[in-house]
């Protein structure tokens, strides 16, 4: 008979463009894109939002302030829409915690004191301002890190084999409109 022609299948996509997000946690590759063949396992920088979808993150040149770069990461929320104080504190915060000391260029250190260091840091801060528990380097990371980063494996390794498998990928409609 006919064939049947392409057959659609909806994927949720875990990508949001994080400029577009607000004071939340952020991943992507350190180098290129997830959808650019990330392996799963490269190393993969964060940063913090601002309200207006700044990118705050911490290398090897100190706090960058960037305004583009991150169109394709995970995106983890960070403030609740009812906490009314932290919602208008949150730029001020930010750039008070990321003028500290600890934050200048040649304190950067690859693997005990960089980008998740600073992120963690800041978000710490935050929760001790709240009367809350800190997070330890582990809680933070299974936590925050290890099911995001499944996340877009799985999704990958799907988006893999469909396209090998003649299947074409339609993107949902953008659901980030509604925020």
């Amino acid at each position: 008979g006919p064939g049947w022609g392409h057959r659609q299948l909806r994927l949720p996509s875990p990508f949001r463009h994080g400029h577009r997000q607000p004071r939340a946690f952020l991943l992507r590759p350190t180098a290129g894109t997830f959808l650019g063949g990330y392996d799963g396992k490269s190393d993969l920088h964060v940063g913090i939002t601002n309200s207006n979808g700044v990118v705050y993150n911490y290398n090897e040149e100190g706090v960058q302030r960037a305004e583009t770069g991150w169109e394709q990461c995970i995106s983890i929320p960070l403030v609740q829409p009812d906490m009314f104080g932290l919602l208008q504190q949150w730029d001020k915060l930010l750039d008070e915690f990321s003028e500290g000391k600890a934050w200048l260029p040649h304190r950067y250190e690859e693997h005990d004191h960089n980008c998740y260091t600073y992120a963690l840091a800041f978000i710490n801060s935050v929760l001790t301002a709240q009367g809350k528990w800190q997070m330890s380097k582990s809680e933070f990371i299974e936590k925050f890190v290890i099911p995001q980063t499944k996340k877009a494996s799985k999704y990958l390794t799907l988006h893999q084999e469909l396209t090998a498998n003649d299947f074409y990928i339609v993107p949902l409609p953008d659901q980030e409109k509604q925020c």
